[in-house]
């Protein structure tokens, strides 16, 4: 499983400006990780800042929304949470070829996760559209409110349920 998972990561790293530069066609926040962690204590942006603090990241140019996905939902950056993020995703509406791709090839790779990734997306389909929300106009919204509009009290609860943290 160590190998399946370093090969995954791998393709992540790779394809993920690839695909950045072919397919995506907004333009970068232009935002980093310094100035997000000056915003208000609850706002979104503050909490996308520590994300990405704690995980020594800067913000992905033209890709930004995928952490805003991380910090909105708490799923990790290991292997199997990047996939089930993605079937997060796709269970909420989004039809990338990316996550598309990266949901159907992570359970393919690792179906050890098979229970993690259906409650996943499951949790997607039954949660509030927020898979095209623009996260740049939301950075001073409260996380909490944010995370209330898009999720249920139970299904709040659930994501930290299943993590695998």
């Amino acid at each position: 499983m160590k190998h399946r998972k370093k090969l995954i990561a791998w393709l992540f790293e790779k394809s993920q400006k690839i695909y950045g530069d072919l397919f995506i066609n907004r333009k970068s926040w232009g935002i980093k990780k310094d100035e997000l962690l000056n915003y208000p204590e609850d706002s979104f942006g503050k909490h996308l800042g520590i994300f990405l603090n704690e995980n020594n990241f800067e913000l992905i140019p033209k890709g930004e929304r995928h952490d805003a996905y991380h910090t909105l939902t708490g799923y990790k950056t290991k292997v199997e949470d990047e996939i089930a993020l993605q079937y997060l995703c796709v269970g909420n509406g989004k039809r990338s070829l990316y996550a598309i791709g990266a949901a159907v090839f992570g359970g393919i790779m690792l179906p050890e996760y098979f229970n993690y990734y259906y409650k996943s997306f499951c949790l997607g389909k039954t949660a509030n559209a927020f898979y095209h929300f623009n996260y740049k106009n939301l950075l001073l919204v409260s996380i909490n409110d944010l995370r209330s509009t898009i999720f249920s009290k139970h299904q709040i609860k659930s994501m930290y349920q299943y993590k695998t943290i």
